[in-house]
């Protein structure tokens, strides 16, 4: 059975991004990062980014992480953080130690993509 499944679906996952987001939104460190989203289209995304990196049916079609992340200045602390926020929503809504402990694996890998990306540079 995939993280996905285990977690309870996308009925799940919507649950914990919308937890997760309201936790980053209210952290001082990190709200200024999202100062300029649309938080809406963000949350989607996210939903859709999760199910895919847990197991489930969805495809994802966003942008390569490290040109989302470039430019924008993002440090290990605040990978940190965010992670910190993601495993509290989690714990939130039931999810068991284990669970936690194999999303935060699947995610481990994304930190080099993530913090300190450069910015994008235009084609030319």
């Amino acid at each position: 059975m995939s993280i996905y499944d285990s977690i309870g679906g996308a009925p799940a996952v919507a649950a914990a991004v919308d937890s997760f987001y309201a936790r980053v939104l209210a952290d001082p460190r990190l709200a200024p990062f999202f100062a300029s989203t649309d938080l809406e289209r963000l949350k989607a995304h996210q939903r859709s980014f999760s199910a895919a990196a847990l197991g489930g049916p969805e495809v994802f079609r966003g942008r390569d992480l490290a040109v989302a992340h470039g430019g924008l200045g993002i440090g290990d602390g605040d990978f940190d953080a965010v992670v910190e926020h993601l495993v509290a929503a989690l714990t939130g809504l039931g999810v068991p130690g284990e669970t936690i402990a194999q999303v935060g694996a699947a995610l481990a890998p994304l930190r080099a993509k993530i913090v300190g990306a450069p910015a994008a540079q235009p084609a030319g």
